[in-house]
């Protein structure tokens, strides 16, 4: 009865356009009240004690450090250096943006970031090129799901808030099947494209490759500080948000001289806004996870789920199912703040590594960002590009079958999430 009242509840109010922090919100209340299990006056500490937490902070410096790349132009030397490295082979624009989308995602770890910035410069000079408008867009599109994977990624952030994990572990377990996702982009660039004869641009000299690799090293240089201070333990994840706002704004402003006072107050009043509703929906949902909690909901789940198989693998596989149909109609961080207090207990409860767990669970909702009818990612590439949906579905369906598969296999094969973490746990 009460799961019932649950999944009505948190539906209907999506479904009539209600901000996602206030349909949890109003879910709780709903729940609270058809079943009686708690009262109203706890729900303000609950969304206190949602956001009391250290961990928190890395998404407010990791938001602003995103913003203050993409103001700063930092893409723009990404692009360039990896136009020079594969310019030369066929189709070689396309492997380039794929490249630049995997080093952009280590230095912001959002999805919708990378898309705008590296789309916002690939796909212009893709059909320029004379390259297919909707290929393109489904090349770039699918490139850019490996910005929450690759670390940092602020859903793993909020999972590992979430649930206790390390985030750390988090991070590095993602490092593995983000850079297997964007191989996999490749490996079906090549052959969307393997009878195309696009014109090739002439090898790079080793002076021209020195040339953009100087360009581009600043923004090279970030995602080596971050995670060669969290591995070495100089800083925590949420300090390497620090100092990756700083190391960014030092870039912008002295470097390539895009940033002064005016872009600086612009770019921290739109990562203040994108922060605050970030937040919101983590407290609401630390609300939400406790009247779950109460309510016995992931009992109930994890009883039916039983009734059909008790193998773990099935399990897992039950899940990844039920979060891929969850992900094509809610955003990540929404549908993370949800899940996560439903199927922990349930996962652990049969032995599974919640870094497993969360790595799989972050990267199947990252693939709903390239499907209808949410599919963010999906809408700013055809705002770029100036395709019709329709067009870019029937290109990119294939990166999304291959992404499927590689989630199915990370739950068949954990090691690829577990090796880097456990290997520099025993370092």
């Amino acid at each position: 009865m009460i799961l019932a009242v649950f999944l009505i509840s948190i539906f209907t109010f999506l479904f009539l356009g209600v901000p996602v922090a206030f349909s949890i919100l109003l879910t709780v209340l709903t729940m609270a009240e058809a079943s009686g299990v708690t009262s109203y006056e706890i729900v303000p500490s609950y969304l206190y004690s949602g956001v009391n937490n250290f961990a928190l902070l890395a998404i407010p410096f990791f938001v602003f450090c995103g913003d203050l790349m993409t103001a700063g132009d930092l893409s723009k030397g990404i692009v360039e250096f990896c136009r020079v490295l594969l310019g030369h082979v066929r189709a070689g624009i396309g492997y380039a943006a794929i490249l630049a989308c995997m080093i952009f995602a280590a230095l912001t770890g959002a999805a919708v970031v990378t898309i705008s910035a590296i789309g916002g410069i690939m796909l212009p000079i893709m059909i320029k090129e004379g390259y297919d408008a909707a290929d393109s867009t489904a090349c770039v599109c699918a490139g850019s799901i490996t910005g929450p994977i690759i670390p940092p990624s602020l859903p793993m952030v909020i999972f590992g808030v979430l649930s206790g994990a390390s985030v750390t572990r988090m991070f590095i377990g993602g490092v593995i099947p983000g850079v297997i996702t964007g191989l996999v982009c490749m490996l079906a660039w090549y052959f969307m494209n393997k009878n195309k004869n696009y014109a090739l641009m002439p090898k790079a000299t080793p002076q021209e490759v020195w040339t953009a690799f100087k360009k581009a090293f600043p923004a090279l240089m970030m995602p080596v500080i971050m995670m060669g201070g969290i591995l070495s333990g100089i800083f925590t994840p949420t300090e390497a948000g620090v100092v990756a706002c700083v190391y960014a704004w030092v870039v912008s402003t002295f470097l390539y001289k895009k940033m002064n006072m005016k872009t600086l107050k612009r770019v921290a009043i739109a990562s203040g806004k994108s922060t605050a509703v970030i937040m919101l929906i983590v407290a609401a949902c630390q609300a939400l996870a406790m009247v779950i909690t109460v309510a016995r909901i992931p009992q109930a789940i994890a009883a039916a789920i039983s009734s059909v198989s008790s193998n773990p693998l099935v399990v897992m596989c039950l899940i990844n199912v039920f979060v891929l149909i969850v992900g094509l109609f809610m955003d990540v961080t929404p549908a993370l703040t949800i899940l996560t207090p439903i199927f922990l207990p349930i996962v652990t409860g049969i032995g599974m590594d919640p870094i497993v767990f969360g790595v799989t669970m972050v990267y199947g909702l990252c693939i709903g960002l390239i499907t209808p009818p949410v599919g963010n990612v999906l809408y700013i590439g055809i705002g770029i590009s100036k395709i019709t949906l329709l067009e870019l579905l029937k290109k990119i369906w294939p990166m999304v079958v291959l992404y499927i598969a590689v989630l199915f296999l990370m739950t068949v094969v954990p090691g690829l999430i577990t090796f880097l973490p456990n290997l520099f746990a025993g370092a």
